[in-house]
């Protein structure tokens, strides 16, 4: 047989290999990771712990759902944990939805959704987003035999949250699961909606440490959602899915909440900074409320990405999609990443023009 792509499932013929870019010790401002390293908790913890490299896990990682459940005040057992909140995402996929349902997705958002909906048979409906990024809740909650929405918030490239209002009112009329992918919601200012679970019975929401934790290399991720769902989908879940090993840096990260506090209140001063730094180079830098910032390029999306490249800095291209034409989404670094940054943006426009 000479196999091509027919013998795919056919709801994933169309798949390309995800953002993964050759690496020549480049600074990596494409990811939206933590610029301040390595959470120290969690690292401490890797250089002072031995495992049982012959043992299972816990099946269910209880005690990363106990911890999670102490911080934030609810029951460990509306607490999924697992592999990445992707991996939190693929469950609701693989819970709630039938070959061929429909599910609802904001353009732009997260590029992974529609790959979760498709991967698992479904059709992903895209619902544009308004002029200025917001929900358009009416557009959402009429497409017909939707059983999952997804929203991002704050959404993922905009960098903007999703207005109170509108995510409640979505939830409240939506006749299906309301996923929030809260990937970066900490460093947002508020509190998300973890504790809205417990009012909403549709409601699902899922979070990370490979974000303002600092701990992407180890995969962990979670999700919460009233006792019946998260039944449900803890059926579907792989067991043993989080190595011991990540769940228990995860679980010692959690301690230091001083970390967290340091790297949000980082972020909140040297945003601004950027996107000031942007429009004097000509950018036109759009609101944000996370860890990085889309901004519209003065010059061609492709030859500031690529020219940075050569000059050793690494940011995120996403002027070929629709709805984010000719912008591009470098992560908030630290002051001096920052200034660094400019400097080589400046370069390159200089070298284009």
């Amino acid at each position: 047989m000479e196999p091509d792509r027919s013998i795919m499932r056919e709801t994933t013929r169309d798949f390309q290999t995800y953002y993964s870019p050759m690496l020549h010790g480049e600074i990596r401002l494409d990811t939206n990771t933590n610029v301040l390293g390595s959470n120290p908790a969690a690292a401490k913890y890797l250089r002072t712990h031995t495992w049982d490299l012959n043992g299972y896990p816990d099946t269910y990682s209880r005690d990363l759902r106990t911890a999670l459940g102490e911080l934030y005040g609810i029951e460990s057992d509306c607490i999924i944990a697992g592999n990445g909140s992707d991996e939190m995402i693929d469950v609701v996929f693989k819970t709630f939805t039938n070959w061929g349902d429909n599910s609802v997705v904001p353009v732009p958002s997260y590029s992974l959704y529609d790959y979760f909906v498709k991967m698992n048979g479904g059709r992903a409906i895209p619902v544009d987003l308004t002029e200025d990024f917001q929900l358009d809740v009416d557009s959402m909650v009429k497409q017909e035999n939707a059983k999952v929405t997804i929203v991002p918030s704050p959404n993922n490239p905009t960098g903007n949250c999703f207005r109170t209002k509108d995510l409640e009112e979505l939830i409240s009329r939506f006749d299906g699961i309301v996923v929030m992918d809260e990937a970066y919601t900490e460093y947002s200012g508020n509190d998300g909606f973890i504790k809205k679970t417990a009012e909403f019975d549709n409601l699902v929401v899922t979070r990370t440490f490979s974000k303002v934790y600092a701990m992407a290399a180890l995969r962990v991720g979670y999700m919460v959602a009233n006792r019946k769902l998260t039944d449900m989908m803890m059926s579907v879940k792989i067991p043993y899915s989080l190595n011991a090993i990540s769940e228990g840096a995860a679980v010692a990260a959690l301690k230091d909440q001083d970390f967290v506090k340091r790297s949000v209140s980082m972020v909140a001063e040297q945003r601004p900074k950027l996107a000031d730094g942007l429009r004097k180079l000509g950018f036109e830098p759009f609101p944000s409320d996370s860890n990085f910032i889309l901004a519209r390029s003065p010059i061609d999306h492709t030859a500031l990405v690529e020219g940075l490249k050569r000059k050793g800095i690494l940011i995120r291209d996403f002027g070929s999609k629709r709805r984010t034409e000719n912008c591009v989404r470098p992560t908030v670094g630290t002051e001096e990443l920052n200034r660094l940054l400019l400097e080589k943006i400046a370069e390159v426009i200089d070298e284009c023009r």
